[in-house]
């Protein structure tokens, strides 16, 4: 019988707890909010993540409450007192820890990290403040573990392997060797506690940033000089040939708007895939109504799938791709995958495509050059199946004759 549901999204705060629940062995139900917010938000007004429905009703948010949760729920003492401590002073100090870091440490680190990534609107008074908060906290760390070996007592707890995940996650993120290399103490810790069975596996120290990310303003196109207006002659009257010429016409606002209407209806399809049996219902429709002349079908590929890490943020990568799309949206459909594993996963898919040419739907989005477009055949059998099996998200994907489990994506529409 399932425990509960663990709502997360796979970055941050979000990783550690699935971690938990998996090395305890719980039945518990992880998903990714980031599908449907609105849905989670009728559960949990406040829409924060991490959150937890158990049975019966009983919610719980916070991530520290989460982790505890967890480890009780797991009725373990030996475990328990392992993780929050076996004395009335462990178990305070690692929680003291914990809050330091999901305070403390955590917030700035949010704040800094998108600024400099571009997600957030850049100010660089606040990034200097949050920067210089994020390495008060890390100095506090690193002396520590100068003479402790452990952050809270001495084995591994709860405060180690949060520590450790923000470690990792923001040396994948945006810390470089240079902001590492100040912390020699933390470098010596993380090379012990990655080997734990939480934390084993969830990142790849080769896929750790050299350079740290420094935001780069987005270049400023310069403004075309505007041509000017030549003068009437006062006296001179035009030919009435001239004077009756039509208007030039409008230029299409998409290249794929001179295709005019088509007669598969690309708003019924959407529908009929959001609100039906995928398999059963859905993609027998579309095969019946599918107009192999107006629309074409294309495999996409990411060219780069060894620079991909965690598959959480392959899904992202995906996403942005999607929303840099939308001026197309309205002459596609698809879905892309990611599958694999955490640094060992790739991105494919499958799009529908107004015409029958991929580049202009494709590159309104300025990175559509990182993926590989190959036509597919609506009568070729293998080409069909591979629609419907990116469409379906349930078969493995094929790679090198190997399967690899489908673990998330997106959906274009």
């Amino acid at each position: 019988m399932s425990q509960g549901s663990l709502f997360v999204q796979q970055l941050g705060r979000g990783i550690l707890p699935p971690a938990l629940a998996k090395y305890l062995e719980l039945d518990i139900n992880v998903v990714d909010v980031s599908q449907d917010m609105e849905a989670f938000k009728k559960e949990f007004p406040l829409g924060l993540v991490p959150a937890f429905k158990g049975p019966e009703g009983f919610q719980l948010t916070e991530i520290i409450a989460v982790l505890y949760y967890f480890v009780e729920l797991k009725g373990d003492e030996q475990i328990t007192q392992t993780l929050c401590g076996a004395t009335t002073e462990e178990r305070a100090q690692v929680l003291r820890m914990l809050s330091f870091m999901n305070g403390d440490m955590a917030t700035p680190f949010q704040t800094y990290a998108l600024m400099q990534l571009g997600k957030f609107p850049y100010n660089k008074k606040i990034c200097d403040e949050k920067k210089a908060a994020l390495e008060t906290c890390f100095g506090i760390i690193n002396n520590r573990l100068q003479e402790y070996t452990y952050l809270a007592t001495e084995d591994i707890s709860l405060a180690d392997l949060f520590f450790g995940v923000y470690y990792a996650f923001a040396s994948t993120l945006v810390f470089g060797a240079e902001f590492r290399s100040q912390y020699p103490a933390i470098n010596r810790w993380y090379q012990t506690v990655e080997a734990h069975p939480v934390l084993n596996g969830l990142f790849d120290q080769s896929k750790f940033l050299q350079k740290s990310v420094v935001y780069q303003p987005p270049k400023k196109e310069s403004k075309k000089a505007d041509k000017p207006k030549a003068e009437k002659p006062k006296a001179a009257e035009k030919p009435k040939a001239e004077e009756e010429q039509p208007a030039e016409p409008k230029k299409p606002k998409h290249p794929l708007e001179v295709l005019g209407r088509s007669t598969f209806s690309l708003d019924e399809w959407k529908r009929k895939y959001s609100n039906e049996d995928t398999r059963p219902v859905a993609l027998p429709w579309f095969w019946e109504h599918y107009n192999a002349e107006e629309y074409s079908l294309w495999k996409v590929d990411f060219k780069y799938n060894d620079e991909l890490t965690l598959t959480f943020m392959s899904n992202n990568l995906v996403g942005g791709f999607f929303n840099r799309l939308s001026a197309s949206v309205k002459y596609m459909f698809g879905c892309l995958v990611v599958y694999g594993e955490n640094n060992n996963n790739g991105i494919t898919g499958a799009v529908m495509v107004r015409g029958q040419d991929a580049i202009p739907a494709f590159d309104v989005a300025p990175d559509w050059e990182s993926y590989s477009f190959t036509k597919l055949d609506a009568s070729n059998e293998q080409d069909k199946e591979f629609i419907n099996n990116m469409w379906a998200w349930d078969k493995p994907v094929v790679v090198d004759g190997q399967e690899k489990e489908i673990v998330d994506g997106k959906v274009l529409k």
